[in-house]
């Protein structure tokens, strides 16, 4: 069973701008409420088989795998067990305009999805919009300066 909460928003900096504030994980407190701290477990660009501890107000603390890296477009991390598995994808996309779109998903796999969707589900939706919404004010502020 798979439950998904997914967020797009327009960012009007290029990509490379935005995949520079987004792949700076350890930064995020700085731009989202939805995050109170992370840890990586290297420094350096987002690896594949990177630990990272991601603390949010409200959730437990959980240590995310980095599961795939697409250098300057997108990055994906998992968290949980077989029974509810969360799945964090981070897409950045550009636009034809200028600009690019970035896509904020989290999906829970498994057995148990179902009832940790239902019982996550308006935390997950405020936590992926403020991530986005915050997302872009950074990236856009990052890029004037």
């Amino acid at each position: 069973m798979t439950v998904v909460v997914q967020r797009s928003i327009d960012i009007d900096v290029p990509a490379a701008v935005v995949w520079a504030v987004i792949s700076d994980v350890e930064r995020w407190p700085e731009w989202t409420a939805s995050v109170s701290s992370v840890r990586r477990s290297r420094t350096g660009p987002l690896t594949v088989g990177e630990q990272v501890v991601v603390s949010q107000p409200r959730l437990p603390t959980l240590t995310y795998t980095v599961t795939a890296v697409a250098d300057g477009r997108s990055f994906t991390w998992e968290a949980g067990t077989a029974a509810s598995r969360g799945i964090g994808e981070h897409v950045l996309t550009p636009r034809i305009a200028g600009g690019c779109t970035a896509t904020l998903r989290v999906t829970q796999r498994g057995p148990a999805a179902p009832l940790v969707g239902a019982l996550l589900d308006r935390i997950s939706r405020r936590y992926v919009r403020t991530e986005a919404e915050g997302l872009k004010a950074r990236s856009e502020a990052a890029n004037v300066s």
